[in-house]
């Protein structure tokens, strides 16, 4: 059914040289005449009003960019209490408005989903109330979020502010491509179903890399804490999470196997950073395709040699640890360890990702809020470890690289699977919210089939842990 969509009969000239042409009986229009007369448009509050003492573990939700970004309006856990929403009711959120990112990833909608919990906004997003007449929210959110000339108006919204972001007048500017109101529902309903068509697809390949994924942990996981020759006698570890160990490895601490380096950084290095999926590595962009923003005083990051092993003080429980593949710097947010010299550290990365192992880094930091508890230096020291001869830790990193390879090479062809289907699925919802592609007579076809069960991140949203762990540009 997709394949067989046609463009529309008639096209006219829209006046707007990045607007193009736009379908005969669409009109265009700009925001401000789509809002409602008043009270239409509310930024979130700023400064002192709504900050980080006025957070509670319970009240009303406070929703930020995360939750746009990642499409998911459960995603994150500050709350207010109710004296601080009553004084600011009038940055309420409720079901129907719509949510724009003003800062950074500026120019991200979405709609507020019936049966959303009652909170505010915070200072990083702007509130649209539609005319209830003849438009659909969803529609409008989909035109703001995925259409290209959006997207080109925003950048243009955005250029000469020192922080690139958007502002409630810039957004009452933004011209938009309006079809009939009964077309608006037709292209929502059609996105909708070939949306879960291709979120199915996207679900049944991610179960596959799970497995590969279980399959993958499970070599590491024999092969670093049993060794390779099943017939050596083992003993037991005294560490709970451990178990049995061989018996002529010890346990030590980890200030046995690395040593704390703490060297200011100097010019003329690259600018490295931890990711969760590929360790560390050195991108001159960020995850939205964007130039890093780096600190001018190199000195302000820390030096990390070739070989060296980082961690990311706030996520080391989540695996955002690796071996730095040459000199560099890194964030100050990092904790860079010097392998003694009988210490490999490619063994040592395979443990530090290994479940049990970030399962007692998580009960080893701490933080105010859970999910941004850190690891300082002073409490890996004290962490309890395997030590066994250098050698026969190089013989586990190439047993385990030898016997993770096709799996990996697995995993990256399923990825690449799933990210043309991302990228395939962009294009389409950008070329029916523009026009492109008329999908009135495939809406009308369209079976009924229950929404997929799950929610998946678009591409670009990029499975925030990664860009939450990204601190390189701080």
């Amino acid at each position: 059914m997709i394949a067989d969509l046609k463009p529309y009969a008639e096209y006219k000239e829209s006046g707007l040289p990045w607007l193009g042409q736009v379908p005969g009986h669409w009109e265009v229009e700009t925001l401000r005449r789509l809002l409602r007369p008043s009270g239409g448009i509310k930024i979130g509050p700023f400064g002192s009003q709504l900050k980080l003492a006025h957070m509670t573990a319970s009240g009303f939700k406070v929703y930020g960019q995360a939750n746009v970004i990642a499409g998911d309006i459960g995603r994150g856990s500050k709350y207010v209490d109710e004296a601080k929403f009553d004084a600011l009711r009038e940055c309420e959120v409720q079901p129907g408005d719509l949510l724009i990112t003003m800062m950074g990833t500026s120019g991200r909608c979405m709609v507020v989903p019936n049966g959303a919990e009652t909170g505010l906004m915070d200072s990083h997003l702007l509130r649209l109330r539609l005319r209830t007449n003849g438009i659909d929210p969803v529609f409008t959110a989909l035109t703001i979020d995925r259409a290209p000339y959006v997207k080109e108006q925003v950048a243009m919204a955005g250029k000469g502010s020192i922080m690139h972001g958007l502002n409630s007048g810039m957004v009452k500017n933004l011209v938009v491509a309006v079809p009939p109101p009964a077309e608006q529902a037709a292209i929502v309903r059609f996105l909708d179903w070939a949306n879960g068509r291709l979120e199915r697809a996207i679900r049944a390949k991610r179960k596959v890399i799970a497995l590969l994924g279980e399959q993958k942990q499970a070599i590491i996981h024999r092969a670093v804490t049993r060794g390779l020759d099943p017939s050596v006698p083992l003993k037991p570890s005294g560490i709970p999470w451990l178990g049995d160990i061989p018996q002529h490895w010890e346990v030590v601490r980890n200030m046995a196997l690395f040593a704390h380096r703490v060297e200011a950084g100097r010019a003329g290095f690259p600018v490295l950073q931890i990711s969760l999926r590929s360790g560390i590595t050195a991108e001159e962009l960020d995850q939205f395709g964007r130039p890093k923003r780096l600190i001018a005083d190199a000195t302000k990051y820390k030096l990390i040699h070739k070989g060296d092993v980082a961690y990311n003080t706030m996520r080391m429980w989540q695996g955002a640890v690796g071996v730095s593949p040459c000199d560099g710097l890194v964030s100050p947010a990092y904790v860079v360890l010097r392998p003694r010299c009988d210490t490999c550290p490619e063994f040592y990365d395979f443990i530090f990702h290994t479940e049990v192992y970030k399962q007692e880094v998580n009960r080893q930091s701490t933080g105010i809020v859970s999910d941004r508890n850190r690891l300082y230096w002073d409490s890996f020291k004290q962490m309890p470890n395997i030590h066994l001869p250098r050698d026969e830790q190089a013989e586990v990193v190439t047993f385990i690289l030898s016997e993770t390879s096709s799996l990996n090479t697995a995993i990256s062809r399923l990825e690449r699977e799933i990210e043309l289907l991302r990228e395939y699925r962009t294009r389409l919802v950008a070329d029916v919210v523009t026009g492109k592609l008329d999908v009135r007579e495939a809406a009308l076809r369209l079976p009924d089939e229950a929404p997929p069960d799950t929610v998946e991140a678009d591409a670009d949203l990029n499975t925030d842990a990664d860009a939450a762990d990204e601190e390189a540009a701080v």
